[in-house]
Formats: structure tokens, C-alpha cells, sequence
């Protein structure tokens, strides 16, 4: 993982054009290993979904309903702690090089406590079995499941903290390789542990979440041994540039970093509400509304990198005292993300037959699907340009209207709208599933506007 330090230029030269591509290829460089990292961890889910799959249908039900209930609250501490991320990279602009540690402490502390209400959040969720209707075989499963998972809690959001040094200082390629170490030890302890192959205990779903937490923990410690006996991050050892902690530096990423996880968590919950508003009109349309949510996130993996990627060199050229730079960047990125929107909608209006298929054989689900396909391919080009924009907008710092922004626009709109859209005559008569990706447009729509007009303020 080691890698030669090259200083990402700050004011590149020549005409604005040669400026623009300068930048853009710095994003991605950048980008690249981010989005490699962002899918390895998508496969992780993958993995257990096909895995408990074929062991049974339970099995599969408890994952699916254990990986709901922790996703949404690991993407808000990821959220928190990814304040440390713009505000590193802003230090190393600036040349403040003594103070990436203190943060990075900083943001260890606030991981700490993340890592106890995570883990407590979850097993607590006992109770919410009986309300989610499920049979005890299943509930006994998924509560094991979380148990289990919880095991690996600390090293996932410590490697999410010492996620913030490393893309900091934009050695974005050190979690891309600890994101696919993590995969690589899941994928055969899955299968040790639900098969009970190798004298292994047959756990079945619960062995998803060992296996899980065995690897994330295994990850962490990896990610550890590099940062502390690397050449490079010698400059940077843990251990030897211990800091107290100081409330006023966890104030200032908090006061980053919780709109971040907030707008996070806005977003997902806005979608497993969706799923569960259309659960009365039947398991074919719910399964096919899974299938393209699935395909969408997939897709979306890329502007989300590159918004990740973005938000690192704002603020690494704001703090570096080129501020016409950063403007440049934040607003030819939205042409570059308008062109991704221009390849996904074809690759997904066109494809959408082939792509329903590799999810399923069953022609009503099928039919479904590629319907809402044609929504979700419209619904590329306000998604993309939506998170290009707040990606930028986090880049300044500024999260705190962004965040007002999101509640708006999707629980403000998206989702009332979506309601009356799919199962009233209101406005036009009943639209069914086709109801919310029409919402979804429209929400996402709002939100790109007002998030890009905020950006030109900057």
C-alpha cells in the first residue's frame, strides 16, 4: 500500500480548459480507488444475501432485515466522522501539517463514542421483532445475526475514522486495498461459517454477521500495522503523536459532521420507507422495485466516488488559498457529472431487459422492473447532479443548509408527493409503484437546484 507522496498541484497552468482537465484528472486519481473500495463493500452484501440465500429463506429474510436495520446507522456515524476528511485535506493545503493529527485523535474519540451507541442501538432491536410481523424462526435469526455483527462494530467504524487521515492526506488507494482485504476474508469465512465447512458450527444467517465481524476487525488491524510501521505515514504515527482530547476540535467536526450523517440518513430511510409504502400492493411490486433500487445503487456508486473524491480537493484548494481554483473545479464538475447522467440514462433505458434478467426469471416481477426502469434512467440526471453539488457544497464546509435542503426535498416533497402520486386520484389517477420513482424525480430535481444555486454562491 505504500506510495510515493507527489503533492496534487494547486494552481495548474495554462488556460481554463487545460485547468479544468488538470483538475479532473486529479479527481480521478483520486476517485478511482474510491469507487474500487465503495463496490468491494457492496459485494460484501452481495455476498451474504446470495450465500444466506441458498441456505434458506429465513436465513436470507433475517440478513436482508439485520443489514436494514444497521445500514441506516452506520451511514450516519460514517456521516459524523467524515468531517475529518475536508478538514485534513484543508490542513495539508494550507501546510498546516501539524495539526492532521489532532484531528485524526479527534476524530478517534468521536468514533469511540459512535462505537458504544451503534453497538447498543442494535442490541436493543429485540423489541422491534414482534412489530416488524416476523416469524419467530426468523426474528431468532436476525437478532442472532445482529449479535454477531455488533462483534465487528468497532473495527468498521475505526477503520471509518482512520478513513479520514488517509483520504485526507489523498491516499485514497490505502482503503480501496483494506475495503478488498475485507472481501476477501469474508467471502470464504461466509461460507465456512453458514455451510459449517471445515469443522466449523452450521450457523446459517448467523454466521453472515460472524463472518462479517471477523473480517472488518481483521481489516481494521491491517489497517493499523500499515499506518504505524509504513514508511510514508512514519510522519504521521498514532501512537507517538497522541493528543488529549479537546472538546473544542470534537465540537467543530461535529458541527460538520453530524449534517452529513443527518442528510445521510435522511436519504436512506427516505427509501426503506418507500419500500415499506408499497409493501399492500404486493410482494411482485415490492421485489421489483428492490431489483431497480439495486441497479440505481450500483450505478450510483461512480458520482458518489467522484463526489467523495471532489469534496476531498475543494477542500484541499480552499485551504491552499486558491479559491478561484476550487469555484472552477465545483462548477465544471457538474458538466462532468451531467455527462456521467448522460451515459447511464441510455445504459439503463436501453439495457433494462437485460439487467431485470440477471435478477430474476419471473416475468411479472420483470414486467415491473423494467417499467420503473424507465423512471430510475430519468432519475439519473437529478441524482447525479444532486450529490455532485453537496459534495462540493461539504467541500466548503458547508453542510448545515444542504442538510435543510435534503429534508425538504425528500421528506418534504418526495415522499408526500410519492403518497398521493401511488395510491390517490388527486392529482391524476392512481400511478401505483410508478407514483414514487415519479416523486423521486421530482424531489431529487428540487434538491439538485437548490443545492447547485447554493454552490454558485461560493
Amino acid at each position: 500500500m505504500d506510495e510515493h507522496h507527489q503533492p496534487l498541484p494547486t494552481r495548474p497552468s495554462g488556460g481554463r480548459v487545460a485547468q479544468i482537465l488538470t483538475e479532473w484528472k486529479t479527481l480521478a486519481l483520486l476517485g478511482g480507488p474510491i469507487l474500487v473500495a465503495q463496490l468491494a463493500q457492496m459485494a460484501n452484501g452481495l455476498i451474504d444475501t446470495i450465500m444466506a440465500g441458498h441456505y434458506s429463506a429465513e436465513d436470507l429474510a433475517a440478513v436482508g432485515i439485520g443489514s436494514s436495520l444497521w445500514m441506516p446507522l452506520l451511514l450516519f456515524f460514517y456521516g459524523v466522522l467524515s468531517a475529518q476528511q475536508p478538514t485534513i485535506s484543508g490542513h495539508r493545503g494550507a501546510g498546516q501539517q501539524d495539526q492532521i493529527m489532532p484531528v485524526t485523535w479527534q476524530g478517534l474519540y468521536i468514533a469511540l463514542v459512535s462505537m458504544v451507541l451503534m453497538a447498543g442501538l442494535l442490541l436493543s432491536a429485540g423489541p422491534l421483532m414482534p412489530l416488524l410481523g416476523l416469524d419467530e424462526v426468523t426474528s431468532a435469526v436476525t437478532q442472532g445475526y445482529l449479535q454477531a455483527f455488533v462483534w465487528g462494530v468497532p473495527g468498521l467504524l475505526l477503520i471509518t475514522s482512520l478513513r479520514g487521515l488517509t483520504d485526507g492526506l489523498g491516499h485514497t488507494r490505502v482503503i480501496m486495498v483494506i475495503s478488498l482485504i475485507s472481501t476477501l476474508i469474508n467471502l470464504p469465512l461466509n461460507y465456512i461459517l453458514i455451510y459449517g465447512k471445515l469443522g466449523a458450527p452450521e450457523l446459517g444467517g448467523v454466521g453472515c454477521g460472524w463472518a462479517t465481524a471477523i473480517s472488518n476487525t481483521a481489516a481494521a488491524l491491517v489497517m493499523l500495522g500499515y499506518l504505524n510501521f509504513s514508511r510514508y505515514y512514519r510522519a504521521y504515527h498514532l501512537l507517538a503523536d497522541w493528543v488529549a482530547p479537546s472538546w473544542r476540535r470534537i465540537r467543530s467536526l461535529l458541527k460538520l459532521g453530524l449534517p452529513i450523517g443527518a442528510s445521510m440518513f435522511v436519504e436512506v430511510s427516505m427509501f426503506g420507507v418507500i419500500a415499506l409504502f408499497l409493501a399492500p400492493l404486493g410482494a411482485i411490486v415490492v421485489a421489483g422495485h428492490q431489483i431497480v433500487l439495486n441497479i440505481t445503487s450500483v450505478l450510483f456508486m461512480v458520482p458518489l466516488s467522484l463526489g467523495m473524491a471532489l469534496t476531498l480537493r475543494v477542500s484541499f484548494l480552499v485551504g491552499a488559498g486558491t479559491p478561484g481554483t476550487a469555484r472552477l473545479l465545483a462548477r465544471s464538475t457538474l458538466l462532468l457529472g451531467l455527462t456521467i447522467a448522460l451515459i447511464h440514462m441510455p445504459i439503463v433505458l436501453l439495457g433494462r431487459h437485460l439487467l431485470v434478467s440477471l435478477y430474476t426469471s419471473d416475468s411479472e416481477v420483470i414486467a415491473v422492473a423494467t417499467q420503473l426502469l424507465v423512471f430510475a434512467a430519468i432519475f439519473q440526471l437529478a441524482d447525479i447532479l444532486q450529490v455532485t453539488a453537496i459534495s462540493a457544497l461539504r467541500g466548503y464546509k458547508d453542510t448545515r443548509l444542504p442538510l435543510l435542503i435534503m429534508l425538504l426535498s425528500f421528506w418534504g416533497i418526495c415522499l408526500p408527493l410519492g403518497y398521493v402520486l401511488t395510491f390517490t386520484d388527486w392529482l391524476v389517477p392512481a400511478q401505483g409503484a410508478d407514483g414514487f420513482w415519479l416523486a423521486l424525480i421530482v424531489g431529487l430535481s428540487c434538491a439538485a437546484a437548490m443545492l447547485i444555486t447554493r454552490l454558485w454562491r461560493f
